[in-house]
Protein backbone atom coordinates (compact mmCIF):
# COMPACT_ATOMS: atom_id res chain seq x y z
CA UNK A 1 0.00 0.00 0.00
CA UNK A 2 1.19 3.49 -0.70
CA UNK A 3 -0.18 6.95 -0.12
CA UNK A 4 -0.47 9.14 -3.18
CA UNK A 5 -0.69 12.93 -3.28
CA UNK A 6 -4.11 14.29 -4.21
CA UNK A 7 -4.40 14.26 -7.97
CA UNK A 8 -6.92 13.48 -10.68
CA UNK A 9 -7.52 10.01 -12.02
CA UNK A 10 -10.30 8.03 -13.61
CA UNK A 11 -10.50 4.42 -14.59
CA UNK A 12 -13.14 2.10 -15.90
CA UNK A 13 -14.75 -1.01 -14.52
CA UNK A 14 -17.99 -2.96 -14.49
CA UNK A 15 -20.97 -2.62 -12.22
CA UNK A 16 -23.06 -5.59 -11.21
CA UNK A 17 -25.10 -6.99 -8.35
CA UNK A 18 -22.86 -8.20 -5.55
CA UNK A 19 -23.16 -11.71 -4.28
CA UNK A 20 -24.79 -12.16 -0.91
CA UNK A 21 -26.14 -8.61 -0.78
CA UNK A 22 -29.43 -8.43 -2.67
CA UNK A 23 -30.15 -5.09 -4.27
CA UNK A 24 -26.70 -3.61 -3.63
CA UNK A 25 -25.04 -2.18 -6.72
CA UNK A 26 -21.28 -2.62 -6.53
CA UNK A 27 -18.61 -1.35 -8.90
CA UNK A 28 -16.00 -4.00 -9.62
CA UNK A 29 -12.90 -2.46 -11.11
CA UNK A 30 -9.88 -0.44 -10.15
CA UNK A 31 -11.79 1.65 -7.63
CA UNK A 32 -10.05 4.81 -8.79
CA UNK A 33 -11.92 8.09 -8.49
CA UNK A 34 -11.69 11.57 -9.90
CA UNK A 35 -9.90 14.01 -7.63
CA UNK A 36 -9.52 17.75 -7.85
CA UNK A 37 -6.72 19.95 -6.60
CA UNK A 38 -7.33 22.04 -3.49
CA UNK A 39 -6.84 25.72 -2.83
CA UNK A 40 -6.12 27.94 0.17
CA UNK A 41 -9.29 29.33 1.75
CA UNK A 42 -9.38 32.15 4.29
CA UNK A 43 -7.30 31.29 7.34
CA UNK A 44 -8.61 31.11 10.88
CA UNK A 45 -6.57 33.98 12.29
CA UNK A 46 -7.41 33.18 15.90
CA UNK A 47 -6.20 29.59 15.57
CA UNK A 48 -3.10 30.74 13.68
CA UNK A 49 -2.31 33.23 16.44
CA UNK A 50 -2.68 30.53 19.10
CA UNK A 51 -0.37 28.25 17.12
CA UNK A 52 2.19 31.04 16.74
CA UNK A 53 2.12 31.79 20.47
CA UNK A 54 2.52 28.09 21.31
CA UNK A 55 5.47 27.81 18.91
CA UNK A 56 7.22 30.83 20.43
CA UNK A 57 6.73 29.54 23.97
CA UNK A 58 7.98 26.06 23.05
CA UNK A 59 11.10 27.41 21.40
CA UNK A 60 12.10 29.92 24.01
CA UNK A 61 10.47 29.74 27.41
CA UNK A 62 8.83 26.52 28.56
CA UNK A 63 10.14 22.99 28.90
CA UNK A 64 9.26 20.36 26.30
CA UNK A 65 6.74 18.58 28.54
CA UNK A 66 4.61 21.73 28.61
CA UNK A 67 4.90 22.11 24.83
CA UNK A 68 3.64 18.59 24.32
CA UNK A 69 0.63 19.35 26.47
CA UNK A 70 -0.02 22.62 24.62
CA UNK A 71 -0.05 20.95 21.19
CA UNK A 72 -1.94 17.65 21.55
CA UNK A 73 -1.22 14.86 19.11
CA UNK A 74 -3.98 12.83 17.56
CA UNK A 75 -3.57 9.89 15.21
CA UNK A 76 -5.69 7.12 13.73
CA UNK A 77 -4.87 3.58 12.66
CA UNK A 78 -7.32 2.57 9.94
CA UNK A 79 -7.81 -0.79 8.28
CA UNK A 80 -10.57 -2.62 6.42
CA UNK A 81 -11.57 -6.26 6.72
CA UNK A 82 -11.51 -8.88 4.03
CA UNK A 83 -15.23 -9.39 4.57
CA UNK A 84 -16.07 -5.94 3.17
CA UNK A 85 -13.49 -6.04 0.38
CA UNK A 86 -11.20 -8.89 -0.56
CA UNK A 87 -8.98 -7.07 -3.05
CA UNK A 88 -6.63 -4.10 -2.51
CA UNK A 89 -8.19 -0.66 -2.68
CA UNK A 90 -6.97 2.41 -4.56
CA UNK A 91 -8.96 5.54 -3.88
CA UNK A 92 -9.87 8.01 -1.18
CA UNK A 93 -10.13 7.32 2.56
CA UNK A 94 -11.90 9.72 4.91
CA UNK A 95 -12.20 10.54 8.59
CA UNK A 96 -15.43 12.37 9.42
CA UNK A 97 -15.75 14.13 12.79
CA UNK A 98 -18.81 15.40 14.63
CA UNK A 99 -19.63 17.00 17.97
CA UNK A 100 -23.25 15.90 17.53
CA UNK A 101 -23.80 12.61 19.34
CA UNK A 102 -27.22 12.17 17.71
CA UNK A 103 -25.89 11.43 14.23
CA UNK A 104 -23.13 9.48 12.51
CA UNK A 105 -20.29 11.71 11.27
CA UNK A 106 -20.26 9.91 7.90
CA UNK A 107 -23.61 11.57 7.09
CA UNK A 108 -21.80 14.91 6.66
CA UNK A 109 -20.76 17.41 5.71
CA UNK A 110 -23.77 19.70 6.04
CA UNK A 111 -23.44 22.50 3.48
CA UNK A 112 -24.46 25.28 5.83
CA UNK A 113 -22.78 23.92 8.98
CA UNK A 114 -19.97 21.59 7.91
CA UNK A 115 -17.97 19.83 10.61
CA UNK A 116 -14.31 18.83 10.23
CA UNK A 117 -13.18 15.96 8.02
CA UNK A 118 -9.97 14.81 6.38
CA UNK A 119 -9.15 12.66 3.37
CA UNK A 120 -6.18 10.77 2.00
CA UNK A 121 -5.61 9.05 -1.35
CA UNK A 122 -4.12 5.56 -1.21
CA UNK A 123 -3.02 2.95 -3.73
CA UNK A 124 -3.06 -0.83 -3.30
CA UNK A 125 -4.23 -0.69 0.31
CA UNK A 126 -4.69 -4.32 1.32
CA UNK A 127 -7.28 -5.86 3.67
CA UNK A 128 -5.96 -5.89 7.23
CA UNK A 129 -3.12 -3.50 6.41
CA UNK A 130 -2.79 -0.63 8.88
CA UNK A 131 -3.01 2.89 7.48
CA UNK A 132 -1.94 5.70 9.80
CA UNK A 133 -3.64 9.06 9.38
CA UNK A 134 -2.77 12.23 11.27
CA UNK A 135 -3.10 15.89 10.42
CA UNK A 136 0.60 16.18 9.60
CA UNK A 137 0.57 13.19 7.21
CA UNK A 138 1.94 14.05 3.74
CA UNK A 139 -0.98 14.09 1.31
CA UNK A 140 -3.69 14.55 3.93
CA UNK A 141 -6.36 17.07 2.92
CA UNK A 142 -8.22 18.76 5.74
CA UNK A 143 -11.39 20.77 6.07
CA UNK A 144 -11.09 23.39 7.27
CA UNK A 145 -7.63 23.81 5.83
CA UNK A 146 -6.04 24.93 9.11
CA UNK A 147 -7.61 22.12 11.12
CA UNK A 148 -5.75 21.42 14.38
CA UNK A 149 -5.86 18.37 16.64
CA UNK A 150 -7.19 20.31 19.62
CA UNK A 151 -10.32 21.16 17.60
CA UNK A 152 -11.11 17.45 17.24
CA UNK A 153 -10.81 16.42 20.87
CA UNK A 154 -14.12 15.26 22.28
CA UNK A 155 -15.61 14.61 18.85
CA UNK A 156 -16.84 11.32 17.43
CA UNK A 157 -14.98 10.02 14.40
CA UNK A 158 -15.76 7.51 11.66
CA UNK A 159 -13.59 6.17 8.87
CA UNK A 160 -15.00 5.79 5.35
CA UNK A 161 -13.55 4.23 2.20
CA UNK A 162 -15.08 5.09 -1.14
CA UNK A 163 -15.16 1.53 -2.44
CA UNK A 164 -17.95 2.23 -4.94
CA UNK A 165 -16.94 5.06 -7.29
CA UNK A 166 -20.28 4.87 -9.10
CA UNK A 167 -21.98 6.46 -6.08
CA UNK A 168 -21.84 10.25 -5.70
CA UNK A 169 -22.41 10.16 -1.94
CA UNK A 170 -19.37 9.35 0.19
CA UNK A 171 -20.48 8.25 3.65
CA UNK A 172 -23.94 7.10 2.61
CA UNK A 173 -23.31 5.76 -0.90
CA UNK A 174 -24.28 2.08 -1.24
CA UNK A 175 -21.21 -0.13 -1.46
CA UNK A 176 -18.90 2.25 0.40
CA UNK A 177 -17.24 1.00 3.59
CA UNK A 178 -17.34 2.59 7.02
CA UNK A 179 -16.32 1.96 10.63
CA UNK A 180 -18.02 2.17 13.98
CA UNK A 181 -17.98 5.46 15.86
CA UNK A 182 -15.06 6.15 18.15
CA UNK A 183 -14.85 9.07 20.58
CA UNK A 184 -11.57 10.98 20.34
CA UNK A 185 -11.84 12.07 23.96
CA UNK A 186 -8.15 12.78 24.59
CA UNK A 187 -4.82 12.95 22.75
CA UNK A 188 -3.49 9.64 21.50
CA UNK A 189 -3.88 7.13 18.70
CA UNK A 190 -7.22 5.48 17.95
CA UNK A 191 -8.02 2.38 15.91
CA UNK A 192 -10.79 2.40 13.31
CA UNK A 193 -11.78 -0.73 11.39
CA UNK A 194 -13.89 -0.41 8.26
CA UNK A 195 -15.95 -3.56 8.68
CA UNK A 196 -19.33 -2.70 7.21
CA UNK A 197 -20.81 -1.58 3.91
CA UNK A 198 -23.54 0.92 3.24
CA UNK A 199 -26.50 -1.14 2.07
CA UNK A 200 -28.84 -0.05 -0.68
CA UNK A 201 -32.30 0.03 0.81
CA UNK A 202 -35.12 -1.52 -1.23
CA UNK A 203 -37.29 0.92 -3.12
CA UNK A 204 -40.28 1.74 -0.86
CA UNK A 205 -42.95 0.79 -3.36
CA UNK A 206 -46.64 1.22 -2.64
CA UNK A 207 -49.83 0.27 -4.50
CA UNK A 208 -49.68 3.57 -6.38
CA UNK A 209 -45.91 4.16 -6.67
CA UNK A 210 -43.45 1.77 -8.31
CA UNK A 211 -39.84 1.94 -9.38
CA UNK A 212 -39.29 1.86 -13.14
CA UNK A 213 -35.87 1.17 -14.67
CA UNK A 214 -34.74 1.18 -18.27
CA UNK A 215 -31.36 -0.17 -19.37
CA UNK A 216 -29.70 2.39 -21.64
CA UNK A 217 -27.59 1.17 -24.53
CA UNK A 218 -26.33 4.70 -25.18
CA UNK A 219 -25.12 5.24 -21.62
CA UNK A 220 -23.82 1.70 -21.21
CA UNK A 221 -21.69 2.14 -24.31
CA UNK A 222 -20.38 5.48 -23.02
CA UNK A 223 -19.40 4.15 -19.58
CA UNK A 224 -18.38 0.65 -20.61
CA UNK A 225 -20.75 -1.07 -18.18
CA UNK A 226 -24.49 -1.45 -17.71
CA UNK A 227 -26.28 1.81 -16.85
CA UNK A 228 -29.97 2.26 -16.12
CA UNK A 229 -32.26 5.29 -16.12
CA UNK A 230 -34.38 5.13 -12.97
CA UNK A 231 -37.69 6.70 -12.04
CA UNK A 232 -40.49 6.52 -9.51
CA UNK A 233 -43.90 6.32 -11.18
CA UNK A 234 -47.06 7.28 -9.29
CA UNK A 235 -50.40 6.51 -10.91
CA UNK A 236 -53.70 8.19 -9.97
CA UNK A 237 -56.35 6.42 -7.93
CA UNK A 238 -58.47 5.67 -10.98
CA UNK A 239 -55.65 3.97 -12.91
CA UNK A 240 -56.52 0.45 -11.79
CA UNK A 241 -60.27 0.85 -12.26
CA UNK A 242 -60.44 1.71 -15.95
CA UNK A 243 -58.09 -0.29 -18.19
CA UNK A 244 -58.96 1.80 -21.27
CA UNK A 245 -58.18 5.24 -19.90
CA UNK A 246 -54.96 7.03 -20.82
CA UNK A 247 -53.37 9.81 -18.81
CA UNK A 248 -51.17 12.89 -19.26
CA UNK A 249 -47.82 12.74 -17.47
CA UNK A 250 -45.83 15.16 -15.33
CA UNK A 251 -42.09 14.42 -15.47
CA UNK A 252 -40.25 15.94 -12.49
CA UNK A 253 -36.51 16.26 -11.92
CA UNK A 254 -35.28 16.80 -8.32
CA UNK A 255 -32.50 19.18 -7.39
CA UNK A 256 -28.90 18.40 -6.51
CA UNK A 257 -28.64 15.43 -4.17
CA UNK A 258 -32.16 14.25 -4.94
CA UNK A 259 -33.05 10.96 -6.61
CA UNK A 260 -36.18 9.34 -7.97
CA UNK A 261 -36.95 8.07 -4.47
CA UNK A 262 -38.21 11.54 -3.61
CA UNK A 263 -41.23 10.68 -5.71
CA UNK A 264 -42.47 8.30 -3.02
CA UNK A 265 -42.74 11.13 -0.51
CA UNK A 266 -43.62 14.01 -2.81
CA UNK A 267 -46.06 12.41 -5.21
CA UNK A 268 -48.09 10.13 -2.93
CA UNK A 269 -50.32 12.78 -1.40
CA UNK A 270 -50.59 14.70 -4.68
CA UNK A 271 -51.94 11.84 -6.77
CA UNK A 272 -55.34 13.52 -6.97
CA UNK A 273 -57.04 15.19 -9.89
CA UNK A 274 -56.40 18.85 -10.61
CA UNK A 275 -59.25 20.78 -12.22
CA UNK A 276 -60.68 17.44 -13.25
CA UNK A 277 -57.41 16.18 -14.78
CA UNK A 278 -55.56 13.19 -13.33
CA UNK A 279 -51.85 12.90 -14.05
CA UNK A 280 -49.36 10.07 -13.92
CA UNK A 281 -46.35 11.53 -12.08
CA UNK A 282 -42.78 10.49 -12.83
CA UNK A 283 -39.83 11.45 -10.62
CA UNK A 284 -36.64 10.97 -12.63
CA UNK A 285 -33.23 10.17 -11.13
CA UNK A 286 -30.63 12.79 -12.19
CA UNK A 287 -27.77 11.51 -10.03
CA UNK A 288 -24.49 10.27 -11.44
CA UNK A 289 -20.93 9.82 -10.12
CA UNK A 290 -19.96 13.39 -10.99
CA UNK A 291 -23.04 14.96 -9.43
CA UNK A 292 -26.28 15.95 -11.20
CA UNK A 293 -26.24 15.23 -14.94
CA UNK A 294 -29.26 17.53 -15.60
CA UNK A 295 -30.32 15.26 -18.49
CA UNK A 296 -27.98 17.11 -20.82
CA UNK A 297 -25.68 15.34 -23.25
CA UNK A 298 -22.13 16.08 -22.14
CA UNK A 299 -18.56 15.02 -22.82
CA UNK A 300 -18.06 13.88 -19.22
CA UNK A 301 -21.41 12.44 -18.11
CA UNK A 302 -22.56 10.95 -21.40
CA UNK A 303 -25.73 11.31 -23.50
CA UNK A 304 -28.33 11.50 -20.73
CA UNK A 305 -30.67 13.81 -22.64
CA UNK A 306 -30.75 11.67 -25.75
CA UNK A 307 -31.10 8.50 -23.68
CA UNK A 308 -34.09 9.98 -21.84
CA UNK A 309 -35.99 10.81 -25.02
CA UNK A 310 -34.93 7.93 -27.25
CA UNK A 311 -34.74 5.07 -24.74
CA UNK A 312 -36.53 5.82 -21.48
CA UNK A 313 -39.58 7.59 -22.90
CA UNK A 314 -40.59 4.87 -25.41
CA UNK A 315 -40.11 2.13 -22.79
CA UNK A 316 -42.12 4.05 -20.19
CA UNK A 317 -44.97 4.80 -22.59
CA UNK A 318 -45.10 1.16 -23.61
CA UNK A 319 -45.39 0.10 -19.96
CA UNK A 320 -47.96 2.68 -18.81
CA UNK A 321 -51.19 3.97 -20.33
CA UNK A 322 -50.10 7.48 -21.19
CA UNK A 323 -51.04 10.02 -23.83
CA UNK A 324 -47.90 9.57 -25.88
CA UNK A 325 -48.02 12.99 -27.51
CA UNK A 326 -46.51 16.39 -26.61
CA UNK A 327 -49.88 17.58 -25.28
CA UNK A 328 -49.72 14.82 -22.65
CA UNK A 329 -46.10 15.36 -21.52
CA UNK A 330 -45.20 18.11 -19.04
CA UNK A 331 -41.92 18.94 -17.32
CA UNK A 332 -41.06 20.50 -13.97
CA UNK A 333 -38.19 20.62 -11.51
CA UNK A 334 -36.55 22.74 -8.83
CA UNK A 335 -33.00 24.13 -8.61
CA UNK A 336 -30.73 21.86 -10.69
CA UNK A 337 -33.95 20.06 -11.58
CA UNK A 338 -35.37 23.40 -12.67
CA UNK A 339 -32.45 23.88 -15.05
CA UNK A 340 -32.83 20.28 -16.24
CA UNK A 341 -36.53 20.60 -17.04
CA UNK A 342 -35.97 23.85 -18.94
CA UNK A 343 -33.08 22.35 -20.88
CA UNK A 344 -35.06 19.24 -21.84
CA UNK A 345 -37.99 21.32 -23.11
CA UNK A 346 -35.79 23.66 -25.15
CA UNK A 347 -33.62 20.94 -26.68
CA UNK A 348 -36.63 18.69 -27.40
CA UNK A 349 -39.35 21.25 -28.22
CA UNK A 350 -41.42 18.84 -30.30
CA UNK A 351 -41.47 16.11 -27.65
CA UNK A 352 -42.87 17.91 -24.60
CA UNK A 353 -45.88 20.16 -24.17
CA UNK A 354 -44.55 22.61 -21.61
CA UNK A 355 -42.13 23.25 -18.76
CA UNK A 356 -42.66 24.80 -15.32
CA UNK A 357 -39.16 25.44 -13.99
CA UNK A 358 -38.62 26.71 -10.43
CA UNK A 359 -35.46 28.39 -9.09
CA UNK A 360 -33.27 26.99 -11.88
CA UNK A 361 -29.48 26.96 -11.74
CA UNK A 362 -27.90 29.78 -13.80
CA UNK A 363 -29.75 30.17 -17.11
CA UNK A 364 -27.49 33.02 -18.26
CA UNK A 365 -23.76 32.69 -17.72
CA UNK A 366 -23.34 36.46 -17.62
CA UNK A 367 -24.71 36.09 -14.10
CA UNK A 368 -23.40 32.78 -12.77
CA UNK A 369 -24.35 33.41 -9.16
CA UNK A 370 -23.37 37.07 -9.70
CA UNK A 371 -20.26 36.23 -11.74
CA UNK A 372 -19.99 37.14 -15.44
CA UNK A 373 -18.09 34.17 -16.83
CA UNK A 374 -17.52 35.91 -20.15
CA UNK A 375 -15.72 38.90 -18.64
CA UNK A 376 -11.94 38.58 -18.68
CA UNK A 377 -10.14 38.50 -16.34
CA UNK A 378 -12.60 37.01 -13.89
CA UNK A 379 -12.27 35.38 -10.49
CA UNK A 380 -14.65 33.06 -8.63
CA UNK A 381 -13.29 33.91 -5.17
CA UNK A 382 -13.00 37.67 -5.11
CA UNK A 383 -14.50 40.74 -6.76
CA UNK A 384 -12.10 43.58 -6.27
CA UNK A 385 -11.11 43.29 -2.62
CA UNK A 386 -14.31 41.52 -1.58
CA UNK A 387 -14.82 37.77 -1.13
CA UNK A 388 -17.56 36.30 -3.30
CA UNK A 389 -20.56 34.83 -1.50
CA UNK A 390 -22.15 31.60 -2.71
CA UNK A 391 -25.27 31.58 -0.54
CA UNK A 392 -27.18 33.81 1.85
CA UNK A 393 -29.72 33.25 4.59
CA UNK A 394 -31.73 35.91 6.40
CA UNK A 395 -29.87 38.61 4.53
CA UNK A 396 -26.41 37.42 5.60
CA UNK A 397 -23.75 35.42 3.77
CA UNK A 398 -24.07 31.73 4.62
CA UNK A 399 -21.43 30.31 2.26
CA UNK A 400 -18.33 31.70 0.57
CA UNK A 401 -17.20 30.48 -2.84
CA UNK A 402 -13.62 29.76 -1.74
CA UNK A 403 -14.56 27.85 1.41
CA UNK A 404 -17.19 25.77 -0.36
CA UNK A 405 -14.77 24.91 -3.15
CA UNK A 406 -12.21 23.72 -0.62
CA UNK A 407 -14.81 21.55 1.11
CA UNK A 408 -15.62 19.92 -2.24
CA UNK A 409 -11.93 19.45 -2.98
CA UNK A 410 -11.42 17.44 0.20
CA UNK A 411 -14.52 15.35 -0.58
CA UNK A 412 -13.49 14.62 -4.17
CA UNK A 413 -15.72 14.28 -7.22
CA UNK A 414 -19.49 14.60 -7.14
CA UNK A 415 -19.99 18.00 -5.47
CA UNK A 416 -22.27 20.77 -6.68
CA UNK A 417 -19.60 23.03 -8.19
CA UNK A 418 -17.73 20.12 -9.77
CA UNK A 419 -21.09 18.98 -11.12
CA UNK A 420 -21.35 22.12 -13.26
CA UNK A 421 -17.94 21.40 -14.77
CA UNK A 422 -18.89 17.78 -15.42
CA UNK A 423 -21.86 18.94 -17.52
CA UNK A 424 -20.60 22.11 -19.19
CA UNK A 425 -16.85 21.52 -19.61
CA UNK A 426 -14.91 19.73 -22.29
CA UNK A 427 -13.14 16.51 -21.35
CA UNK A 428 -9.42 16.57 -20.65
CA UNK A 429 -7.04 14.02 -22.15
CA UNK A 430 -6.88 12.26 -18.76
CA UNK A 431 -10.66 11.77 -18.74
CA UNK A 432 -11.49 14.49 -16.21
CA UNK A 433 -13.67 17.57 -16.75
CA UNK A 434 -11.80 20.77 -17.60
CA UNK A 435 -11.80 23.03 -14.55
CA UNK A 436 -13.55 26.37 -14.99
CA UNK A 437 -11.33 28.04 -12.44
CA UNK A 438 -8.02 27.53 -10.67
CA UNK A 439 -8.67 25.92 -7.29
CA UNK A 440 -5.80 27.81 -5.67
CA UNK A 441 -6.43 31.33 -6.95
CA UNK A 442 -10.03 31.30 -8.21
CA UNK A 443 -8.96 32.66 -11.62
CA UNK A 444 -11.38 31.70 -14.40
CA UNK A 445 -9.99 29.91 -17.45
CA UNK A 446 -11.44 31.96 -20.29
CA UNK A 447 -11.12 29.13 -22.82
CA UNK A 448 -13.19 26.83 -20.61
CA UNK A 449 -15.76 29.58 -20.00
CA UNK A 450 -16.02 30.07 -23.75
CA UNK A 451 -16.70 26.35 -24.22
CA UNK A 452 -19.59 26.60 -21.76
CA UNK A 453 -21.57 28.85 -24.14
CA UNK A 454 -23.40 25.94 -25.76
CA UNK A 455 -25.11 25.29 -22.40
CA UNK A 456 -26.04 28.94 -21.80
CA UNK A 457 -29.85 28.74 -22.08
CA UNK A 458 -30.36 32.45 -22.72
CA UNK A 459 -27.69 32.48 -25.42
CA UNK A 460 -29.02 29.27 -26.99
CA UNK A 461 -32.50 30.77 -27.29
CA UNK A 462 -31.25 34.07 -28.70
CA UNK A 463 -29.09 32.43 -31.35
CA UNK A 464 -31.79 29.96 -32.41
CA UNK A 465 -35.00 31.90 -31.80
CA UNK A 466 -36.12 31.73 -35.42
CA UNK A 467 -36.31 27.94 -34.99
CA UNK A 468 -37.18 27.67 -31.32
CA UNK A 469 -39.65 30.54 -31.07
CA UNK A 470 -42.63 28.93 -32.85
CA UNK A 471 -41.98 25.52 -31.29
CA UNK A 472 -41.85 26.91 -27.73
CA UNK A 473 -44.89 29.17 -27.95
CA UNK A 474 -46.94 28.79 -24.77
CA UNK A 475 -44.52 26.25 -23.32
CA UNK A 476 -42.04 28.20 -21.17
CA UNK A 477 -42.83 28.97 -17.51
CA UNK A 478 -40.10 29.94 -15.04
CA UNK A 479 -40.50 30.98 -11.39
CA UNK A 480 -37.77 32.51 -9.22
CA UNK A 481 -37.63 34.24 -5.84
CA UNK A 482 -36.04 37.67 -5.83
CA UNK A 483 -34.04 36.69 -2.72
CA UNK A 484 -32.84 33.29 -3.89
CA UNK A 485 -30.62 31.59 -1.32
CA UNK A 486 -27.98 30.68 -3.91
CA UNK A 487 -28.02 34.02 -5.76
CA UNK A 488 -29.76 32.60 -8.83
CA UNK A 489 -32.25 35.41 -9.37
CA UNK A 490 -29.94 37.58 -11.49
CA UNK A 491 -29.60 35.04 -14.29
CA UNK A 492 -33.35 34.43 -14.41
CA UNK A 493 -33.99 38.18 -14.59
CA UNK A 494 -31.62 38.40 -17.57
CA UNK A 495 -33.47 35.52 -19.24
CA UNK A 496 -36.78 37.30 -18.65
CA UNK A 497 -35.49 40.48 -20.29
CA UNK A 498 -34.06 38.54 -23.23
CA UNK A 499 -37.30 36.66 -23.88
CA UNK A 500 -39.26 39.90 -23.74
CA UNK A 501 -36.98 41.43 -26.37
CA UNK A 502 -37.47 38.34 -28.55
CA UNK A 503 -41.24 38.76 -28.34
CA UNK A 504 -41.75 35.46 -26.51
CA UNK A 505 -44.95 34.71 -24.64
CA UNK A 506 -42.91 32.93 -21.94
CA UNK A 507 -44.00 33.35 -18.34
CA UNK A 508 -40.95 34.32 -16.27
CA UNK A 509 -42.17 35.32 -12.83
CA UNK A 510 -39.94 36.91 -10.21
CA UNK A 511 -41.65 36.37 -6.84
CA UNK A 512 -40.83 39.19 -4.39
CA UNK A 513 -39.03 38.22 -1.20
CA UNK A 514 -39.01 34.49 -1.84
CA UNK A 515 -35.89 32.34 -1.42
CA UNK A 516 -34.76 28.99 -2.77
CA UNK A 517 -36.52 27.17 0.04
CA UNK A 518 -39.79 29.05 0.55
CA UNK A 519 -40.67 29.63 -3.10
CA UNK A 520 -43.74 27.39 -2.78
CA UNK A 521 -45.01 28.95 0.46
CA UNK A 522 -47.97 30.66 -1.19
CA UNK A 523 -49.20 27.60 -3.07
CA UNK A 524 -47.00 27.89 -6.16
CA UNK A 525 -46.96 24.11 -6.63
CA UNK A 526 -50.76 24.01 -6.77
CA UNK A 527 -50.82 26.95 -9.17
CA UNK A 528 -48.36 25.16 -11.45
CA UNK A 529 -50.45 21.99 -11.49
CA UNK A 530 -53.54 24.02 -12.34
CA UNK A 531 -51.71 25.65 -15.24
CA UNK A 532 -50.68 22.22 -16.50
CA UNK A 533 -54.26 20.98 -16.24
CA UNK A 534 -55.59 24.01 -18.14
CA UNK A 535 -52.89 23.57 -20.78
CA UNK A 536 -53.88 19.94 -21.23
CA UNK A 537 -57.56 20.77 -21.49
CA UNK A 538 -56.95 23.58 -23.97
CA UNK A 539 -54.74 21.40 -26.17
CA UNK A 540 -57.32 18.64 -26.33
CA UNK A 541 -59.47 19.10 -29.39
CA UNK A 542 -63.23 19.12 -29.09
CA UNK A 543 -63.55 16.26 -31.55
CA UNK A 544 -61.75 14.00 -29.04
CA UNK A 545 -64.39 14.39 -26.33
CA UNK A 546 -65.30 10.73 -26.52
CA UNK A 547 -61.77 9.33 -26.49
CA UNK A 548 -60.76 7.32 -23.38
CA UNK A 549 -58.30 9.84 -21.98
CA UNK A 550 -60.84 12.67 -22.01
CA UNK A 551 -63.02 10.83 -19.53
CA UNK A 552 -60.55 11.97 -16.90
CA UNK A 553 -61.60 15.57 -17.52
CA UNK A 554 -65.08 14.82 -16.29
CA UNK A 555 -64.00 13.58 -12.87
CA UNK A 556 -64.58 16.37 -10.37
Amino acid sequence: MSVRPPGREIAGGTRSSSGGQPGLRRYHGSGNDIYFQGFPPMRDRVVSLCLLMTTLVCHGVMESRYCQAAVPTLGFHVQFTEQVRSEPYSGRVYLFFSANRQTEPRNGPNWMKPEPFVSLDVTHWKPGEQLTISLDNPGVLTFPRDLMARQLLGMSVQAVARFNPWEREVGTGPGNGYSRLVSASKPGTYSLTIDRLVQETPFPASPSTKEFRVSSNLLSEFFGHDVEIQAAVTVPESYGRDPDRRYPVIFEIPGFGGTHRLGVRMHQPRAKNTLGVEFIRVMLDPSCPLGHHVFADSANNGPWGTALVEEFLPAFEAAYRTIAEPRGRFLTGHSSGGWSSLWIQITHPDTFGGVWSTAPDPVDFRDFQRIDLYQSPQNMYVHGDQRRPLARMNGRTALWYDDFTHMETVLGYGGQLHSFEAVFSKRNADGTPALLYDRETGAVDTSVAESWKKYDIRLLLEENWKTFGPKLAGKLHVFMGTEDTFLLEGATQLLKESLERLGSDAQVEMIPGRTHFDLFADGLDRRIEQQMARKFRESTNANLQNSPEINTLNQR
